[in-house]
């Protein structure tokens, strides 16, 4: 049986040891939960139901407002305004909430407002073609092993199952 150094394992001081978001990988017996990634049809199912909600507000706004241009711009401003807010503060929208889903950064810390800001005004290229919106979101979410579109991908985010 040969003498084994018990010290040998040891990182020397020079290196840097892995530190992850929760702390050193196992200290304390803890590992950090693993993020599960979420494909295309829960998050369609999340931007259906909040398409509704906003639809709805957008029209009662429209229907006070006589149709004006002005009823466009608020239209316009209640949109990107309700998925900016609902993201940067709480982490997803009401859709997202009512399928369990949730954005947070790559590394699974919470997002802020440049995050949910870049994501959402990523929406505008991520909806070509017109023709048929969201073809080339859902392309890049089936294409990436972090099932991230391209909204995603800028602002370094990714849409997960919330626990």
């Amino acid at each position: 049986m040969a003498y084994q150094d018990p010290y040998s394992q040891q990182t020397p001081y020079a290196q840097q040891q892995q530190q992850g978001m929760y702390g050193q990988p196992g200290q304390y017996g803890y590992q950090a939960p693993a993020l599960q990634y979420v494909s295309v049809w829960p998050r369609c199912g999340a931007i259906i139901i909040d398409s509704i909600l906003v639809g709805i507000v957008n029209y009662i706004v429209e229907l006070a407002l006589h149709y004006s241009t002005l009823s466009v711009i608020l239209a316009i401003i209640i949109s990107f305004g309700y998925f900016c807010v609902m993201e940067a503060t709480q982490g997803r929208t009401l859709g997202k909430m009512a399928l369990g889903l949730k954005v947070v950064r790559e590394d699974g810390s919470p997002i802020s407002w440049n995050e949910a800001i870049i994501r959402n005004l990523m929406r505008i290229v991520d909806e070509i073609p017109y023709i048929i919106p969201y073809l080339l979101a859902a392309i890049m979410v089936w294409s990436s092993p972090t099932r991230q579109r391209l909204g995603d991908k800028v602002a370094k985010t990714v849409v997960v199952r919330a626990r």
